[in-house]
């Protein structure tokens, strides 16, 4: 059975719509989650977060815009701490910017959703197939524990992981779809779409909103969550910085 996803209304489990707060959640994802739904995971000084490092590369602010807040960062991250921030981050001239650029933000506003009877859930067991699949086709950042910021399904063949997608960050009222890949060998199957879908399921029981990331340039990816009802939100910077000072101090 397969239904439409929409805006998220609110539901029973306290989600509200993502048009309810301002800024936009999906603005500053990473500060939306960490301030929210994966509170419980933020490492936090001041008016900044960030994940553990062996959970996610992500940190953020409470405004991209102000110089304190990039202090607050610098303190938790320590001198020559790195991190990536997402969003319109507007990163002081002390910190180096070491890679990253544009990306594209897509919501499943018109996504057909459906539960997968032959997708597995993945767990801690799954973790070195999961990183093997992932070194395999680098869907973007994922770390040992990953993992446990959400749902992850995967498709086996013979025993064998050949594709996977999950959750990643949960601002208010919406998930991110992430880690979507498929190993070389069994592409063209509609593996991804079906995984896709099937996640989405799970984030829609919730009354939330499935959104995703994607480079710009993977225009095959792109256009195929396009035919699945995402649409274009808008074109987040995902920079990698490095906070002020010396590493080996």
């Amino acid at each position: 059975m397969s239904t439409s996803v929409h805006p998220a209304h609110p539901s029973d489990s306290g989600a509200e719509p993502l048009a309810a707060a301002a800024p936009h959640p999906l603005d500053n994802p990473a500060w939306f989650a960490l301030t929210g739904a994966h509170a419980r995971f933020a490492e936090r000084h001041g008016r900044a977060v960030r994940y553990p490092g062996d959970m996610s590369p992500f940190a953020s602010l409470e405004d991209q815009a102000d110089p304190a807040a990039w202090a607050d960062l610098a303190e938790l991250l320590g001198p020559g701490g790195t991190a990536l921030v997402t969003g319109s981050p507007e990163v002081p001239g002390d910190w180096q910017v070491l890679e990253g650029g544009e990306g594209v933000q897509l919501v499943g506003t018109d996504l057909r959703v459906a539960h997968d009877p032959h997708a597995v859930l993945l767990g801690a067991d799954d973790v070195p197939e999961i990183m093997d699949l992932i070194a395999r086709t680098k869907p973007g950042p994922f770390a040992p524990r990953t993992i446990e910021l959400g749902t992850y399904l995967g498709v086996r063949e013979n025993g064998r992981l050949i594709a996977m997608a999950g959750e990643r960050m949960r601002p208010q009222g919406g998930t991110e779809i992430s880690a979507v890949c498929t190993d070389p060998d069994h592409r063209g199957r509609g593996l991804a779409s079906r995984l896709i879908r099937a996640v989405a399921a799970g984030i829609a029981d919730r009354g939330e909103t499935p959104f995703l990331h994607a480079d710009p340039r993977n225009t095959n990816a792109i256009r195929l969550y396009e035919s699945m009802g995402f649409a274009l939100r808008r074109r987040p910077l995902f920079l990698l910085v490095r906070a002020p000072g010396d590493a080996t101090v």
